[in-house]
């Protein structure tokens, strides 16, 4: 029989006598890592890692956060991390989904309230509006603004999916994509640890995903109590914290 669908890790087997349904079931690779005191384990097999945000306008000297007087070193922060955290993911099969701001250039997908989180009095560069120093477009989809900084560029294989609110899950194809390719278990880097990157992890724990913050790849420009507040609030209410050298060590168990 041949096979129908769009993921290999979701097909069904068809020709013209026939339909099976039924799904190959991948083994169990577990690998386990510390959060505090406790070991957490997970299956590699139905994991994916979500990285939110590690866009120019946030992260870059030139972007827009940069542009208009926030310092952007925090936000930089994961870089390196991720530098060493998602090749080896990838190396294990781990599928890498970038879930990036990504405004329509009319702006028809953003709402007044939208608008007002980045320019409250209606008079500054808020999203879709032209840099004073550059003239790009804040996080208009497909420009430089929007591009992952180059240190993480994406590679072939990986995911990218548009995002146009704190979360990203609502009006985009995020959990369809992730139930296509049968996962269960979501890893979370990326900025703003406190804003965008919690939104979707909450998001993601509501849908029934199990959520580990891998806390050395996220990172917030918001006061150092945002953070404590954010860790707290995962670890009491929609799953663990992790880090890099936890995770890596874990990846090598289930090679």
């Amino acid at each position: 029989m041949r096979p129908l669908g769009s993921s290999s890790r979701n097909l069904w087997r068809v020709d013209e006598a026939r339909a099976s349904l039924l799904r190959d079931a991948a083994p169990p690779r577990p690998a386990t890592m510390r959060d505090g005191e406790r070991d957490i384990t997970i299956d590699i097999a139905r994991t994916a890692i979500l990285v939110v945000d590690m866009q120019n306008d946030f992260c870059h000297p030139d972007g827009w956060l940069a542009g208009i007087g926030v310092d952007v070193s925090p936000a930089r922060a994961p870089i390196a991390p991720l530098r060493r955290l998602l090749p080896a993911l990838r190396r294990a099969g781990v599928p890498i989904v970038w879930v990036n701001w990504g405004n329509r250039p009319d702006r028809l997908n953003l709402s007044p309230a939208l608008h007002h989180v980045y320019d409250p009095f209606g008079a500054n560069a808020g999203l879709g509006s032209p840099l004073p120093r550059t003239g790009a477009r804040v996080l208009e989809a497909g420009s430089w603004a929007a591009a992952v900084v180059d240190e993480l560029a994406p590679e072939p294989g990986d995911i990218s999916v548009s995002k146009f609110r704190m979360s990203g899950f609502p009006d985009t194809p995020l959990d369809s994509i992730l139930r296509n390719l049968r996962v269960q278990t979501l890893l979370f880097g990326g900025v703003n640890l406190d804003q965008c990157v919690m939104c979707t992890l909450q998001d993601a724990n509501f849908l029934g995903y199990d959520c580990l913050l891998v806390e050395d790849c996220a990172a917030t420009t918001s006061p150092a109590f945002c953070t404590a507040a954010t860790l707290y609030n995962i670890r009491r209410c929609f799953g663990f914290v992790t880090d890099g050298p936890a995770l890596l060590a874990g990846l090598e168990q289930a090679r």
